[in-house]
């Protein structure tokens, strides 16, 4: 992976919004099946953008360029091989908080987990940002925000804490081995 660092300005999470109310289809390069999920994948020039969870019945879309082509395969790739790394190029768009806990997820390897608190104790910080960071993640899969649990659960999930999101989470864990309990 090549990933650059961005910071966003105060927008981040107003963007975000936008983002996900948008008509489906309307901003991907292609929306793969998967078990679990529809991925939406957008990219700009070389880099991917963004990966996001869309409902299991939403439509699909072949990748429309090279780069949301390589996105689909290495997905692929992990989903026969959960210990598969990703190699594609990103950028770190958040501020330099989220910058450092997504890296401190990188970190942790397929088939374990560690708590927000865990991550935390790392970065000097607080267990509840952590989770902030979590949720503001834009390349789950590549930073792989399914792998930080809570300390006595499985945490939340994509801005959530029960229905669809918790069952992609618990599907991530289970493909991966990995404990969706630390208690």
């Amino acid at each position: 992976m090549l990933p650059r660092d961005i910071h966003d300005g105060p927008d981040l999470l107003h963007t975000r919004i936008k983002l996900e109310r948008a008509a489906p289809g309307e901003l991907f390069d292609a929306r793969m099946a998967t078990p679990f999920a529809v991925l939406g994948i957008r990219t700009a020039g070389e880099l991917v953008t963004r990966i996001e969870y869309l409902p299991r019945g939403a439509a699909t879309l072949d990748p429309t360029n090279k780069v949301a082509a390589k996105v689909c395969r290495q997905i692929e790739k992990y989903l026969a091989d959960p210990e598969y790394r990703f190699d594609l190029q990103f950028e770190y768009r958040g501020t330099a908080f989220q910058q450092r806990v997504w890296r401190a997820i990188q970190a942790i390897p397929c088939g374990s987990t560690l708590t927000y608190m865990d991550i935390a104790r790392q970065l000097k910080s607080a267990p509840r940002p952590v989770g902030g960071a979590c949720g503001a993640n834009r390349l789950p899969l590549v930073i792989p925000c399914h792998r930080v649990v809570a300390s006595g659960g499985i945490g939340g999930f994509m801005h959530s804490r029960g229905g669809e999101p918790i069952q992609i989470k618990q599907w991530l864990l289970k493909h991966e081995n990995a404990p969706a309990n630390r208690a």
